[in-house]
């Protein structure tokens, strides 16, 4: 990366850092004032009303940056200075405006439709319906999965509905703690800086830094004790984002040493995944719908193990920071090493299993377990 594509970066990442710090505390004013609160309830860990507009802020934040920083570069273009806008170009072909207008028009669906859910509460299917809706919106601007093997067009099509899906119901169901959904999803995103850094796609940097910026500005209000909640609307939005720049940025090349580094994102992502894959399981295992609240995500558990919930907060970060070093490393290693490196990333949640496990039962002899 040249000096030119580092200030470009640093300037989107601070903008959109200082957008959402200013634009956040304007949302929890005017939340207060509007009466717009998440209440306390037997499912959550807070005692009293908090205010639910973060995800407003953090998603203008990242519209104004993103749009902002193309504006500027454009009209450096006409200037005469084309080289940064040449790069864009180089990084997708013809089709990068395509695909960054599916990525906004997909955000702007996934958005709205957090918005409403946070203001009147809808439906699982209706979620489910409007957030397939935006995974399609992706596919149809020309973005899918195919990682060398789904060459056809609708099984492509399909894991990239599945896949968008899942992320975006994997941040919403993280968002139980303070700090925990933004704090996470900024892990990631910098986890795939790193992880497409061997590789000039310098939109999938940009969209990187300008969603880091956005949702650390919104954590600086969000972090225990929280004075807003980001709700469903920054939850899915943070999710969808991070679901799409996976999809966007290309994490094998031939120079690459191994196929296997496709993998980057599964380890980037993997503190939601494995959180909404193990209360699913867990949900099924009791005949419960998987759409059903409770206290049975990764962070409720570690806090009944005896952490507080500043501490379960913590140490998801740890791990989230962990495995997405990992994934960041993949680019850079051999198969052997890929192998070495997945290996130790399911050791890893292999290990917290056994704590999970061996909480349960100590707290089962006293008679405290709710079965999980």
């Amino acid at each position: 990366m040249t000096a030119n594509w580092y200030f470009v970066m640093a300037a989107s990442l601070a903008a959109s850092f200082v957008a959402s710090v200013i634009l956040t505390d304007l949302a929890r004013r005017a939340a207060l004032r509007w009466h717009f609160l998440d209440q306390p309830g037997e499912r959550k860990v807070h005692y009293t009303p908090v205010p639910l507009m973060g995800g407003v802020a953090i998603w203008v934040s990242f519209y104004a940056v993103i749009l902002g920083t193309f504006a500027v570069l454009a009209l450096m273009r006409q200037f005469g200075d084309d080289w940064l806008l040449s790069q864009f170009d180089a990084t997708f072909g013809d089709n990068g405006a395509v695909k960054l207008a599916g990525l906004l028009a997909g955000g702007l669906v996934i958005f709205l439709l957090g918005v409403v859910d946070d203001l009147k509460i809808l439906s699982p299917e209706v979620k489910l319906a409007g957030q397939i809706v935006a995974a399609l919106v992706l596919v149809l601007s020309g973005m899918r999965i195919e990682m060398f093997i789904f060459r056809n067009i609708w099984i492509s099509s399909a894991l990239t509905v599945v896949w968008v899906v899942m992320l975006t119901n994997s941040l919403n169901f993280l968002d139980n703690m303070d700090g925990l959904a933004g704090g996470v999803s900024v892990i990631a995103a910098f986890s795939f800086f790193l992880a497409v850094q061997p590789h000039e796609y310098y939109l999938v940097r940009l969209v990187l830094v300008v969603f880091a910026g956005a949702v650390a500005g919104f954590l600086y209000h969000n972090l225990n004790p929280a004075r807003i909640f980001m709700g469903d609307a920054g939850a899915m939005f943070c999710g969808y984002i991070l679901a799409s720049v996976a999809i966007m940025g290309t994490f094998h090349i031939e120079s690459t040493p191994s196929p296997i580094a496709v993998a980057a994102p599964l380890l980037a992502l993997s503190v939601p995944l494995f959180d909404i894959s193990s209360v699913v399981f867990i949900r099924w295992r009791h005949g419960e719908s998987i759409m059903k609240g409770d206290k049975r995500h990764f962070s409720h558990r570690l806090v009944k193990l005896g952490m507080s919930p500043r501490q379960a907060v913590e140490f998801i970060f740890l791990v989230a920071a962990v495995t997405g070093l990992s994934g960041a490393l993949l680019a850079r290693l051999s198969q052997r090493g890929v192998l070495i490196v997945l290996a130790q990333t399911v050791g890893i949640y292999l290990l917290i299993v056994l704590l999970m496990n061996a909480g349960k039962n100590g707290n089962g002899a006293n008679g405290g377990d709710d079965g999980e």
